[in-house]
């Protein structure tokens, strides 16, 4: 089927992503995965084959403490042994992310801390281009704030990585309107080589950064939403449930799954949105794809909007953990 595009920062991208943490076996619904490493390279390679050009990753991205850097490594082989060409190849943008940080002993779901000093981002940056086979990182987004470090100067320590030269281009994850129109003060919006891409959660069942969108969308920057479905753990399979029942009717319309009828929700709804969709299975990613050629009329797309569960609250994390300066 013939892929949209939309853009992130100067790159021309497949309109909904890959994100690939379930295929290091998170969250624990996915663990399987581990026991199959060709079948997790076969899903990247099956999007890749669809024409999908935006990989999600990030360091932090293992199924234990010792094992940072699993995804990334991961991406890199699936890449390295894809059986596309060079021109294909040079297509791929590969985001990936830093700042959180994988204590021993502690499982993917405590994650550990927030380092965003300046050195640690150095070190974390350099680690993420070895491990992904590439000199330069196309897209480095920064994971998770420190509560440590006041909002503006965890910020200014991100763009120096872009303006060292470690990676082309700069995007922030899980931030609040306020944060964001800071980052874009600071850094400038995207075609002034600040800010191109935020990566906050987003779905039908979580809609709390409506402002967080908009704000994007006036300044160039492209909305990455994780966890498009709903998410593995916190009900992904509830799409086509009662709470989801309008999903349902409109999927039933189309010849389509719910999941599919969530990711042309997305785009539907929001010019500068790039879902990023996982799985551990190909074939269910190719189901849930098949969104990108879904067209929603304007009455479908009242009716899932008017339709939709109350959203879930906001991680306390993402509340007031971070300071300003002034």
């Amino acid at each position: 089927m013939a892929i949209p595009t939309r853009k992130v920062g100067p790159y021309e991208v497949s309109a909904i992503g890959l994100g690939c943490w379930p295929l290091s076996g998170v969250p624990k619904a996915a663990s399987h995965i581990l026991q199959d490493r060709d079948g997790a390279i076969a899903v990247i390679q099956a999007a890749l084959d669809l024409g999908i050009t935006l990989i999600d990753t990030a360091d932090v991205y293992a199924p234990t403490w010792n094992t940072f850097g699993h995804n990334e490594l991961l991406i890199a082989e699936a890449i390295r042994t894809w059986s596309g060409n060079s021109h294909a190849k040079a297509k791929i943008v590969v985001a990936t992310k830093g700042g959180v940080t994988r204590d021993k002993g502690v499982d993917a779901f405590g994650i550990g801390g927030r380092n965003a000093s300046k050195h640690y981002l150095y070190r974390a940056v350099e680690a993420s281009a070895l491990r992904l086979g590439v000199s330069k990182i196309k897209l480095w987004q920064h994971h998770r704030l420190d509560p440590a470090i006041p909002y503006e100067t965890q910020f200014e320590n991100v763009m120096t990585l872009h303006q060292h030269g470690f990676v082309e281009n700069i995007g922030i994850g899980n931030v609040n309107a306020e944060q964001l129109r800071r980052a874009i003060k600071i850094g400038g919006k995207a075609s002034e080589g600040g800010v191109v891409s935020v990566q906050n959660e987003f779905s039908p069942r979580q809609r709390n950064w409506q402002e967080v969108i908009d704000i994007c969308a006036e300044n160039g920057i492209a909305y990455l939403p994780w966890s498009p479905l709903g998410g593995i753990d916190k009900g992904a399979a509830d799409v086509g449930t009662s709470r989801y029942g309008k999903f349902v009717e409109v999927a039933n319309t189309k010849g389509v799954s719910p999941f599919a009828i969530t990711i042309a929700w997305h785009l539907a709804n929001f010019p500068n949105s790039i879902p990023i969709p996982g799985s551990t299975k190909v074939a269910n990613y190719l189901d849930t794809a098949q969104g990108l050629n879904v067209q929603l009329s304007a009455d479908e797309l009242e009716l899932l909007n008017s339709n939709l569960p109350p959203s879930s609250p906001v991680e306390e994390e993402l509340l007031d953990g971070v300071q300003f300066r002034d």
